[in-house]
């Protein structure tokens, strides 16, 4: 695709560094979803690989990344299971990692085979099981957030608005066990490699509940097919979802879902968010 100083979604600071980072790197592909602030693009310099990460003004995922290399991904990057970080800046919002062979897990089928499952499950217990704090105030912020989200332009209508806003304000907001979470714990965000499952980018990482991390799946894979839940909880070796708090985390993770995609105009998105709202207060 051409040289780095081509590039035109970075910012002059970071195509500075990224020219004394990686001088006459070369952009093999852009890699970039899109849908927010940050560029994604594998590179090559010489023989070595690399994936640079690059944060525009609305970005807020480049700072969660950075903590998330710098304090929490050891367990994965000792067993080549997560890239490492080479060089980072984070004034100028900019990340380059060894790039990680693979393809993704979504759309691959290994999507639909439970042994990914069990493998992703395992991968998550060890990243949950290096730190754990209490933390007296995470469910009424929880609580605060989703009250915020429903406050902005969505398309729930004003009866299940009421619905959620009448539960939400009442619900309890007892203390909560934080551990290190990924914070999109799916296949979008998994690998596949001869066989092995790795894991990439940490841009929502975040100290919440464990059972945060896994929203995604049971909103879409576990529904599809109970094997692989069965299969993830045989991974991860336990299920840390308790009835009430994983309620309560369901119809958080309903709302946010169904308010974003209808702000960055992601149809289908905000469909499946419409549905987790009504599939959670039908529970």
């Amino acid at each position: 695709m051409g040289h780095l100083d081509s590039v035109t979604a970075v910012t002059p600071r970071q195509r500075a560094l990224l020219e004394e980072w990686l001088p006459g790197a070369e952009v093999v592909a852009d890699l970039s979803w899109g849908l927010a602030g940050t560029t994604v693009l594998h590179v090559r310099r010489g023989e070595e690989s690399y994936v640079v990460k690059a944060g525009g003004d609305s970005d807020h995922h480049i700072a969660r990344e950075l903590r998330a290399h710098r304090e929490w991904l050891r367990p994965w990057t000792e067993i080549d299971r997560a890239p490492v970080l080479v060089h980072a800046d984070d004034e100028a919002k900019l990340l380059v990692t060894r790039f990680l062979p693979g393809e993704l897990v979504e759309g691959h089928p290994s999507e639909g085979e439970p042994w990914a499952y069990r493998e992703a499950g395992h991968l998550l217990a060890v990243f949950h099981a290096q730190l754990a704090v209490e933390d007296a105030t995470y469910e009424a912020r929880a609580n605060e957030k989703t009250l915020a989200w429903l406050s902005k332009p969505h398309r729930i209508d004003a009866h299940t608005e009421a619905r959620l806003r009448d539960g939400v304000t009442s619900w309890p907001t007892p203390p909560a066990t934080l551990v290190p979470t990924h914070g999109d714990w799916q296949p979008r965000n998994w690998l596949v490699h001869e066989g092995v499952v790795s894991v990439i980018d940490f841009g929502r990482a975040d100290l919440r509940p464990a059972w945060t991390d896994f929203s995604r799946l049971a909103a879409r894979q576990f529904l599809a097919d109970r094997a692989l839940e069965e299969a993830f909880l045989e991974g991860y070796g336990d299920d840390p979802r308790d009835p009430d708090a994983w309620r309560r985390e369901r119809i958080r993770e309903a709302v946010a879902t169904a308010v974003w995609a209808h702000q960055v105009g992601d149809e289908a998105f905000e469909e499946q968010g419409h549905r987790m709202i009504a599939d959670a207060l039908t529970d």
